[in-house]
């Protein structure tokens, strides 16, 4: 007999063998619309045994390679700085035995903690983000730490022309004014993905992807829909376009489980991390 550990379907490798560790995120304590992601990382792991192992996008199966699922964090929901200190050191123990981290959110704030660790490792880190919204306020509600502060966040960290926004139809006008002087934003649509890649090739990449990026049709079940988004088979390919660069680190976050009795975003969102850990593995 084996024990009962659930885990991402096959991703049952031993920690020193992986070339890729998963590991949850659920925190979701400065969400301004609707909460809730702090159940994604539990609802995809059950999820993933509806899948197959096995991606005919890609023509390749899980069973195939070494991937670790080290579990949730256990995250202190009344102090975000310690709970973005935890994701941190976590993601540095993955860094520093040369693996990469996917991290499950949690809100979209979560990113702030892995990209602190990516950030020591690699000075000259790029990001591309994949969102509907821009996520550059300076402050919101009067905190700084925000799910819509994150990448004004990671701006302070690597200043201009190191993240590409991508899907962007959402955020105060003083947000994009500022995208105008210091990110490359595409509004609407992932077009300007081409140039991210060409601008990228010889730097190390942190993709951080919020899956409202999605359409609501798609994808209902989010904190903050917003109409207006790409489908899942644009997501997909662009997650295979991005994984010929050397991306060091990913994270996955903003689904709520429960927006959607269904349990087709829970799938969606299941589906799209068998294809990230196929893509780059």
């Amino acid at each position: 007999m084996k024990p009962n550990i659930e885990t991402f379907i096959a991703c049952d490798a031993s920690f020193e063998e992986a070339t890729t560790v998963i590991f949850g995120a659920p925190y979701d304590s400065t969400t301004s619309n609707r909460p809730g992601t702090r159940f994604a990382p539990k609802a995809i792991r059950n999820d993933s045994f509806g899948l197959e192992t096995y991606s005919p996008y890609q023509d390749k199966d899980l069973s195939e390679v070494k991937i670790f699922d080290s579990g949730d964090l256990e995250l202190s929901f009344g102090r975000v700085d310690l709970a973005l200190q935890d994701i941190e050191n976590h993601a540095r123990e993955i860094l520093s035995a040369g693996k990469r981290p996917l991290m499950i959110g949690g809100e979209h704030l979560v990113t702030l903690g892995q990209f602190r660790a990516v950030a020591e490792k690699y000075p000259d880190v790029c990001v591309i983000q994949l969102d509907a919204h821009t996520d550059l306020r300076q402050e919101y509600l009067g905190a700084e730490l925000s799910h819509a502060t994150i990448i004004r966040r990671i701006w302070d960290m690597v200043g201009d022309d190191r993240i590409y926004q991508l899907g962007i139809r959402s955020g105060e006008k003083a947000e994009f004014e500022f995208a105008k002087e210091h990110t490359h934003l595409t509004k609407f649509n992932l077009t300007g993905l081409s140039k991210a890649i060409a601008d990228l090739k010889d730097k190390p990449v942190y993709l951080t992807i919020d899956l409202d990026v999605l359409d609501p049709s798609a994808f209902p079940g989010t904190g903050t829909p917003e109409a207006g988004g790409i489908d899942f088979m644009t997501l997909l390919q662009a997650i295979i376009d991005i994984a010929q660069l050397n991306v060091v680190a990913i994270d996955v976050n903003e689904l709520s489980p429960h927006y959607d009795l269904s349990g087709a975003s829970t799938a969606l969102a299941t589906k799209i991390i068998r294809e990230i850990l196929l893509a780059f593995n």
